[in-house]
């Protein structure tokens, strides 16, 4: 069948893709399409078989959709409150909260544009409606192929394992840095019991309200947990994940030019620092330390914002396209 053929080609691009790079975001859509193509092939073989079947399951697939919205809108409004209760008023804290009632918002101008004969609001609402249907099928895409990196083995031995900063209280280890120091300790000692000797990179300098470089007192955390002190390396001088992957990697190449690290993030982060280690070639995978599930969507959806603009030319002029058909209409 035709769409069991089209989803065979799309996992074998989507493999190859893979084994040529596994940072590479735009895996996420080959794996995407393939899995549509799948589903579609199944329900046309579940057709051949009973017609009044498929057709169950397609006015299920599609009349829960509304639903599914609604849901998903009230969940990140609930979200959006915890984060702000426990959290604070920041803005990277308002993201779930946002996203939540701007589904909201749209549901009911769409609601209005099909009940009000006004050219203008509907317009408007189609308009916006095509924009949300392209970063919506690009923030499923970065979630579907986040779930799968995060999942992906490394079995190579590695020089290094690399622990990126997230900020300090005072002096304090808080505990979203304290689980990417245990996750990069447990990595170590991993990498040890198989036979290798691995040195442990703390990366952070020293930000506003902070007492000391980061990656001081996470090197003093890691000892203080048991590492040795001659295993760790510290990079204190970075600002950005950009730099802490850049200066750690100028480090990494003193000691050794041709090396191989595992990068240590919190989970949220871990499909944009893979990206960003790409980008500054630095040879790594990056695996993700556990995270709060209450923290988790507000993050995530700022993590998909950051790779949305770093391709901004490109998803800002496809947004572009999408809506100016809906809106020429007016002229």
């Amino acid at each position: 069948m035709i769409f069991f053929a089209a989803a065979g080609v799309l996992f074998l691009v989507f493999a190859v893709s893979v084994i040529y790079d596994r940072r590479l975001v735009r895996n996420g859509v080959y794996l995407f399409f393939a899995l549509v193509f799948t589903a579609a092939g199944t329900l046309f073989a579940l057709a051949e078989v009973s017609e009044t079947a498929a057709m169950i399951v397609l006015v299920l697939a599609v009349g829960l959709v509304p639903l599914l919205v609604l849901v998903l809108a009230g969940f990140l409004i609930a979200n959006g409150v915890t984060m702000l209760r426990r959290e604070g008023r920041r803005l990277g804290n308002l993201l779930s909260l946002g996203a939540g009632v701007g589904i909201i918002g749209f549901v009911v101008l769409w609601v209005l544009a099909n009940g009000i004969d006004l050219a203008l609001l509907r317009a408007f609402v189609g308009a916006v409606g095509s924009v949300l249907t392209y970063v919506s099928f690009l923030f499923t895409c970065f979630l579907l192929y986040s779930v799968f990196y995060a999942r992906l083995p490394h079995r190579r031995a590695v020089d290094f394992v690399v622990v990126l900063g997230s900020g300090l209280l005072g002096s304090r280890v808080p505990p979203l840095l304290a689980n990417r120091l245990d996750r990069g300790r447990t990595a170590f000692e991993a990498a040890r019991a198989k036979g290798a000797d691995p040195v442990l990179v703390t990366s952070g300098g020293q930000g506003p309200g902070e007492d000391l470089p980061e990656a001081r007192a996470m090197a003093d955390y890691l000892i203080a947990a048991g590492v040795p002190e001659d295993r760790i390396l510290v990079e204190d001088q970075s600002r950005s994940t950009e730099e802490n992957l850049r200066f750690s990697s100028e480090l990494m190449r003193e000691r050794k030019s041709r090396y191989r690290c595992l990068v240590v993030t919190n989970s949220f982060h871990v499909m944009r620092a893979a990206r960003i280690a790409r980008t500054e070639k630095v040879t790594a995978h990056v695996i993700g330390a556990p995270t709060a599930r209450y923290y988790w969507p507000s993050a995530t959806i700022r993590e998909f914002v950051a790779i949305f603009l770093a391709h901004r030319v490109l998803n800002i002029g496809i947004c572009a396209l999408l809506a100016a058909p809906q809106l020429l209409v007016l002229l």
